[in-house]
């Protein structure tokens, strides 16, 4: 038997109560009317944009490239995609390598003229293997204000959806493309007690997958493509696995984030680990410099101890 439609519920005052959906709209909104109601600062303001999906945007991040009175771009075409979609009426120029020496002084006098300097990437956090760092270390050095927007990062993402150590991480961004710098690079590289972080090229994967390889070994890894866009895929496994999973049309486009676990315990030598020494035991007591190595190393305590008294009986400080 059918029901009746129901009627809407009512509010106290007799109007029709809002949808989850629509409370969140108006939410959205006010906060946006909020921040959009007050002037920019002067300064220089790194805005980070979506790396895939244009709803990781931020309400700040929008506000600031609505009010600010230029918004420098790597790729004014792209970045035109982001400001259509939403509507912005933002004045868009270009900084990118071939034209940042000639731009920045002119960045930097807009700034000293009291307006507000928006920069962004063609995706992700400015100054992040893009051309920004030299205009910011200029700003600052010219004791204007240089504030970050933050937001979407392709590094931070990978490493957060792979399941490698995220404690200690470091980021290479891209390799050397010849395949001899490159390994020379990834042997130096290789004793570092974290996660290492790299930017690839699909037409480089595979080769540079090849040498990472070689030179470490049997190592947890991981290959992130297309971070937050349609076709999204992160490969596990170890390296030999991720190599063999990431042959073939897997390489053939999109864009690439690769992730190489910390080397085991029993991977790291006694060298390795008096480097590590040296570098503590200056301001720290024995006990506490071999605590500290240990911990960060996730070696035996006991065997790094032992290593740290040899060192001071060896002079070293």
């Amino acid at each position: 038997m059918s029901r009746p439609d129901k009627p809407p519920s009512q509010t106290g005052g007799g109007e029709t109560a809002a949808g989850p959906g629509n409370r969140l709209i108006s939410r959205v909104s006010a906060a946006l009317e909020q921040v959009l109601s007050s002037p920019l600062e002067p300064g220089l303001y790194l805005v980070s944009t979506p790396i895939g999906n244009l709803a990781d945007i931020s309400l700040r991040a929008l506000s600031v490239l609505e009010r600010a009175e230029l918004v420098f771009a790597e790729d004014t075409r792209h970045t035109r995609k982001l400001t259509s979609h939403f509507g912005l009426s933002c004045a868009l120029q270009p900084y990118h390598e071939h034209n940042a020496a000639k731009e920045r002084p002119r960045i930097l006098a807009r700034i000293r003229a009291g307006q507000a300097v928006a920069l962004v990437s063609d995706a992700g956090t400015p100054l992040v293997s893009d051309p920004g760092y030299k205009l910011a270390r200029a700003a600052l050095d010219a004791e204007e204000k240089v504030i970050s927007i933050p937001g979407a990062c392709a590094l931070i993402a990978a490493l957060t959806s792979t399941g490698l150590p995220s404690n200690h991480f470091f980021f290479e961004g891209f390799l050397p493309p010849k395949s001899a710098g490159r390994c020379k690079r990834l042997d130096q590289l290789a004793s570092l007690p974290g996660t290492l972080i790299f930017y690839e090229s699909p037409s480089r994967l595979a080769a540079m997958l090849a040498d990472v390889c070689a030179i470490f070994g049997t190592r947890d890894a991981a290959v992130a493509k297309e971070l937050t866009k349609l076709h999204e895929t992160v490969l596990r496994g170890t390296l030999e696995q991720v190599v063999e999973k990431a042959s073939g049309p897997f390489a053939e486009k999109g864009e690439f984030v690769v992730l190489v676990g910390p080397p085991t315990p029993a991977e790291m030598t006694d060298g390795e680990i008096e480097t590590h020494l040296r570098r503590v035991m200056d301001d720290r007591s024995l006990r506490d410099a071999a605590r500290e190595v240990a911990d960060l190393l996730g070696v035996n305590r006991n065997r790094v101890y032992k290593l740290a008294l040899a060192l001071k009986d060896a002079g070293a400080p």
